[in-house]
């Protein structure tokens, strides 16, 4: 991995921001099948990222130590409450991060954040119609301070303390299957929120062909089509259009560690290595970053003084 170019997520705000007014949309659940509205909403300075299921009266923060399960998706759920979930959160995180956006409520009358087409694209489109807008609170950011690193089998994720100082998260992953059409594959870009919407907004997720059975019996997939995910049966693509970019699989899984490390709170300052790295161990890497108070800390943003 240490060859391979990296992508950078830059933090160049230094105050808060939310959305300059509510926006929606209606779709189906990748897994859950089911119709959900969902609604995204402004909300006040130290708000965070927080999910209301409208159906159930409950109210999730997205959270590193909210995650309740990692199978295929991340899923973010109330202890308190077995029923108040909310599952496939990571592509509107993944959005949301990348875009610098800090405080929203998410409405859900249902248990999953609909798909659409299995990218972030839409929740881009949606965030950018809806507007971004400063608020008065300066926002802080991760700074990782000493390497932590999770591992299972040859897969890994870690963090590392940046290189240079900048506030900004350097990240760089690699992926390896055995389906021909997909192989072996690595990022090599530098993310912009602009590069965001052009190099990694667009990816979708994907599945074997082979498992589509098995994931629907399991009670997983029951809304997924071509549609919204990319379907491989060994060298072939089963999309009628194809791949929206060759290297479109390490694409969407960077597209997903960019969502599941926005769980973090807020954003990371250092770099993130990761070698077939998924929702379980982007997870467990957060919950073994804030086990360690020595490995992290948090930095606020220096506002910016204009002489008149």
């Amino acid at each position: 991995m240490d060859g391979t170019p990296q992508i950078q997520l830059s933090i160049p705000a230094v105050w808060q921001r939310t959305l300059k007014a509510p926006i929606g949309c209606v779709g189906i659940g990748l897994h859950s099948g089911k119709r959900v509205s969902l609604n995204l909403r402004p909300a006040e300075p130290g708000h965070g990222i927080v999910f209301r299921r409208t159906d159930l009266g409950r109210d999730i923060p997205a959270r590193f130590d909210r995650v309740v399960d990692t199978q295929l998706a991340t899923v973010l759920g109330d202890e308190r409450w077995a029923s108040a979930r909310v599952s496939t959160v990571e592509h509107l995180l993944a959005a949301l991060s990348a875009l610098g956006i800090d405080n929203v409520l998410v409405e859900l009358d249902g248990p999953e954040v609909p798909v659409l087409d299995g990218s972030a694209a839409p929740f881009v489109f949606l965030l950018d119609c809806a507007g971004v807008t400063e608020q008065p609170l300066t926002r802080s950011h991760i700074e990782i301070r000493r390497r932590v690193r999770v591992s299972e089998g040859d897969a890994f994720a870690e963090l590392r303390p940046a290189t240079g100082g900048q506030p900004g998260l350097d990240m760089a992953l690699s992926i390896d299957f055995a389906a021909a059409a997909i192989g072996r594959q690595a990022m090599s870009l530098r993310l912009t929120p602009e590069n965001f919407r052009r190099e990694l907004a667009r990816a979708r997720t994907f599945t074997l062909a082979e498992e589509v059975a098995q994931l629907r019996a399991a009670g997983l997939a029951q809304g997924g089509s071509l549609d919204n995910a990319v379907v491989v049966d060994q060298a072939r693509i089963l999309n009628p259009g194809g791949l929206r970019m060759s290297d479109e699989f390490a694409r969407h899984k960077l597209l997903d560690a960019v969502g599941d490390l926005a769980l973090a709170g807020a954003p990371l300052s250092g770099r993130f290595i990761a070698h077939r790295s998924g929702h379980g161990l982007n997870n467990r890497l957060l919950r073994a970053l804030f086990a360690d108070a020595s490995a992290w800390r948090e930095v606020d943003a220096a506002p910016v003084s204009v002489a008149a």
